[in-house]
């Protein structure tokens, strides 16, 4: 029996025109040519180095940056939209089926509304209520699913902390009725004893609510706890993909197992063993030739060099290497 896609994509790709001259010109591809499919009711992770186009993606399938390139699709039971020509009330009505939470939840929330204002805004920018007392309602409900009690509503951002603010903008993003959510390293600025905690919430809402979760971070651990499935990015392609459980137990890519050599360890008898990548991320607007890591990767060949890899599936676990075969 085959997964229900709720978000699929095929060769998608966002650019972005960078340069001032007329004929120096050049394409900013922070996307290039990705297919995935993630199934309803899942929690998706999106991993890789900054720069590698984790937000971008994420964004794209929102519908919040223009697709260049390729198709997404988002397929809800008798909904179907076409996420590459979405406007007017197509596109309001999305807006109400997918929502981000943010990075930062310090600098998300507006210092001059209360929590109860925040968290009813969309309802208000979408009209999805009809009156106060049912947005007031509304609230309360979402509020509570978050652990916010009544007093919690009254004040202002500054009094909370940042898990505490975290929740809030969690609220926020839930209270139109999404079923897709964007989360954009949504535990990256807290502590690791709230991380657990938000992380515990987005699961609880998850199965309470039918959501489906699109996660983006650059912490391999945190996906290990949260996600069913991994895709792992690297300068706007994905690299490798497969479930959790796979990946983490035999990773096949030179570049997934350098990430996963960089999990710090308890044992001193490994510390010091991390596959240190050389140099940095290349720059998006001058790729190099062929496998894109083979600047950086240890066992590249002439072949990686001059001809890029496609991305082949077995089993479900699918990679982008050349050699991956010879080096498990």
């Amino acid at each position: 029996m085959t997964e229900e896609l709720l978000i699929e994509t095929r060769d998608l790709t966002v650019g972005f025109p960078v340069g001032g001259r007329l004929f120096n010109k050049k394409t900013l591809k922070a996307v290039d040519g990705i297919s995935i499919g993630i199934p309803r009711g899942s929690f998706f992770g999106v991993v890789g180095e900054s720069g590698s186009g984790k937000t971008t993606l994420g964004r794209a399938l929102l519908n919040a940056v223009p697709i260049t390139g390729g198709h997404a699709t988002y397929h809800d039971g008798e909904v179907r939209y076409d996420l590459s020509t979405l406007s007017g009330t197509e596109l309001k009505d999305y807006r109400k089926r997918a929502q981000l939470i943010f990075q930062d939840p310090y600098a998300a929330l507006s210092p001059r509304m209360t929590v109860r204002d925040i968290i009813a805004e969309p309802l208000e920018v979408m009209g999805l209520t009809a009156s106060r007392e049912e947005t007031d309602a509304r609230v309360r409900e979402i509020a509570a699913k978050c652990r916010l009690n009544l007093e919690h509503l009254r004040r202002f951002p500054h009094a909370f902390s940042g898990g505490q603010r975290q929740r809030i903008s969690i609220a926020r993003a839930l209270v139109s009725g999404p079923r897709f959510v964007v989360a954009d390293e949504s535990v990256a600025a807290l502590d690791v004893s709230i991380q657990a905690d938000i992380l515990n919430l987005l699961k609880n809402l998850q199965s309470e609510l039918g959501l489906t979760y699109m996660f983006i971070s650059h912490d391999l651990s945190v996906v290990a706890h949260s996600c069913d499935h991994v895709a792992v990015m690297y300068l706007g392609r994905i690299v490798e993909s497969a479930p959790t459980r796979k990946l983490f137990a035999a990773p096949r890519h030179p570049y997934t197992k350098a990430l996963f050599s960089a999990i710090p360890s308890l044992d001193p008898d490994d510390r010091g063993r991390a596959q240190k990548l050389e140099g940095e991320i290349p720059s998006p607007t001058n790729q190099p030739p062929g496998c894109k890591f083979h600047t950086r990767c240890p066992h590249a060949t002439d072949l990686c060099k001059a001809r890029e890899p496609v991305l082949q599936t077995e089993s479900g676990h699918a990679v982008a290497c050349h050699r991956w075969q010879e080096l498990l």
